[in-house]
C-alpha cells in the first residue's frame, strides 16, 4: 500500500463509484424505455408499419379493446389496415402522456395515456376521438450497449377510458411492476 493511502477511504470511493454507475445505468434504461414508447406515435401516425412492429418482440402482443394483435405481423397489418390508413390520411395524432416507468432488472412496466386526436370537419379544428390507458410491459432482449439498450415491448394492454372502468383499472396498476 502506498504511503498515506487510507484503505477505508478507497473502499468508500469505490462503493460510491459503483452506486453512481448503477444509478446511471438505471437512468439510461428508463430513458430507453421512454424513447421506445415515444417512438410509437410518430411511427404509427406516419404509417411506418415496420417501424411500429420493430418496437415489439417477435412474439409480442398488442391487446387493445378493439382486438388483439399477435406478433410483429399482426401489428404491421393493423398499421397497413384500412381503418388506420383512413385515420392518417384524414389527419390524426396519437398524443402520449409522460408515462410512469418501473424497472426491475431486465423487465420494465410503463403506464400512461394516449389521446387519439383527429382533424375535424371544421377547418383548423381537431377532436379527441379517444383517450386510452396503456400498460406497456417490456423486456431487455438485446445487448445493453445498443442504443435502445435491448428493450422491446412484450405486451401492450390498452383500454379506452370509459364508464366501464377498464381503462381506469389499468391506470390504477401504475405502481405495479
Amino acid at each position: 500500500m502506498a504511503a498515506g493511502t487510507d484503505p477505508n477511504r478507497l473502499d468508500a470511493l469505490e462503493a460510491r463509484l459503483a452506486a453512481a454507475e448503477a444509478g446511471l445505468a438505471r437512468a439510461a434504461d428508463e430513458l430507453a424505455v421512454m424513447r421506445i414508447l415515444a417512438s410509437y406515435s410518430p411511427r404509427v401516425d406516419s404509417g411506418d408499419a415496420e417501424g411500429v412492429a420493430a418496437l415489439w418482440t417477435e412474439d409480442g402482443v398488442y391487446d387493445v379493446d378493439t382486438g388483439r394483435l399477435d406478433g410483429r405481423d399482426g401489428i404491421e397489418e393493423m398499421v397497413r389496415g384500412e381503418a388506420h390508413q383512413g385515420l392518417i390520411a384524414h389527419g390524426c395524432g396519437h398524443v402520449p402522456s409522460l408515462p410512469v416507468v418501473l424497472l426491475d432488472g431486465d423487465r420494465a412496466v410503463a403506464t400512461g395515456y394516449t389521446q387519439l386526436v383527429a382533424r375535424s370537419s371544421r377547418p383548423g379544428r381537431y377532436t379527441v376521438l379517444r383517450v386510452t390507458a396503456s400498460r406497456w410491459e417490456l423486456e431487455r432482449r438485446g445487448p445493453v450497449d445498443a442504443p435502445d439498450r435491448g428493450w422491446r415491448v412484450v405486451l401492450r394492454t390498452a383500454r379506452a377510458v370509459t364508464d366501464d372502468g377498464e381503462g381506469r383499472a389499468l391506470l390504477g396498476r401504475s405502481r405495479e411492476g
